[in-house]
């Protein structure tokens, strides 16, 4: 069984953290720096909490106006920086949840701290309250963002005001009104960091499933002007591709099914154990003359708390078969515990889709 991610906040990260701490804060006991970490209801935190916690823990040794206490967290960086601690990994939330926590009634300071900190550990969860308070004058902020010389700071700009970004704060002045956001996208839609890009690409997929004319228009614009656009309006895309939005299959050349036959579509596990995998196979033929191409994905509909089936699609292969050309496919789905998703037991569905359209669906049973 997988440790929750939660335990990246282990007593040897503390142990590590406060000799770091103690190097910059004159006033720093590690003894009570413990204490106060490790309270009664340490192990009932989860991941967030925990992060919060510790943020909360470390205001407590740090200059009480906020002002200071941010430059004092820029000497932090600097010191884990020396001692080179990993960039980005998660533990190190707790730093931008400072800013969060502290610094909304001092915008301007707040943003500066955001610039330097997000270079070491990625801001986008905390900038979230500020884009809410001061809409105008973050999202101003954050285009002049998307043209800085560092990559994590670009990628922040296009990270941190995507409207449906996971587990994050919702934003729903720019759900409504996504116009904000593009003069930083386009900024961005080559940058020469594909950590950027792949932002850029997951903003524009936010975008799509609220305003998918807007998405369309913009892939006319920048479809062709790079292999690294290309690739962002693709990923954009994969939202109204797996949709089966008829104009998004056009625009990547999937436009028919006519001549894609689907055979034997068989269910070779009829009965899946909790754990166990979902296994099915079929062949797929081209019975034209000329090459095809063809995107071949298939639908599991889930069984929910309420009886009802939902959907989810998962992409098999995208490719051109040859004139007449025939293939024998096998897939599994996996139906192992994981935090993402509740399994309930009982009827479900599996389907296959060709150029987004659904054509056969059969029966299987998850079992108790």
């Amino acid at each position: 069984m997988s440790t929750p991610l939660k335990n990246v906040y282990s007593f040897q990260f503390f142990d590590q953290l406060a000799d770091v701490l103690q190097t910059v804060l004159p006033s720093f006991y590690k003894e009570e720096f413990f204490s106060r970490i490790f309270s009664e209801e340490w192990e009932k935190k989860e991941l967030k909490e925990r992060m919060r916690h510790t943020a909360q823990v470390l205001h407590h040794f740090l200059p009480p106006a906020f002002p200071e206490g941010a430059q004092v967290i820029q000497h932090i960086i600097r010191r884990l920086q020396e001692e080179q601690f990993p960039v980005q990994h998660v533990e190190f939330m707790f730093l931008p949840d400072y800013v969060e926590l502290y610094g909304l009634e001092e915008v301007e300071t707040s943003l500066r701290a955001m610039e330097t900190t997000t270079q070491f550990i990625s801001c986008e969860f905390a900038i979230r309250p500020f884009l809410l308070r001061y809409p105008a004058k973050v999202m101003a902020q954050m285009q002049v963002w998307s043209l800085h010389e560092h990559h994590a700071v670009r990628r922040f700009a296009s990270e941190g005001c995507r409207p449906r970004l996971p587990w994050a704060m919702a934003l729903p002045f720019l759900k409504r009104d996504p116009s904000p956001i593009l003069p930083i996208l386009e900024n961005l839609k080559a940058d020469t960091f594909e950590f950027v890009r792949r932002s850029v690409a997951n903003n524009l997929n936010d975008i799509s499933k609220d305003h998918p004319a807007l998405v369309l228009q913009l892939l006319s614009q920048w479809k062709g002007q790079s292999l690294q656009t290309d690739w962002v309006v693709k990923h954009g895309c994969r939202t109204l591709l797996k949709q089966g939005h008829p104009e998004a299959l056009r625009h990547f050349g999937y436009d028919g099914d006519t001549h894609l036959r689907l055979q034997d579509f068989q269910v070779l596990t009829p009965e899946v154990a909790l754990g166990k995998d979902l296994q099915f196979s079929f062949v797929l033929k081209n019975t034209s003359e000329l090459p095809q191409k063809v995107r071949l994905e298939y639908g599991v509909y889930f069984q929910k708390a309420n009886k009802t089936l939902s959907r989810k699609v998962f992409k098999i292969s995208e490719r051109v078969y040859a004139p007449v050309e025939e293939t024998s496919i096998t897939r599994r789905q996996s139906f192992k515990l994981i935090t993402t998703r509740k399994y309930y037991p009982g009827p479900h569905r599996v389907s296959l889709i060709v150029n987004g359209q659904e054509k056969e669906i059969a029966n299987f049973t998850l079992l108790p």
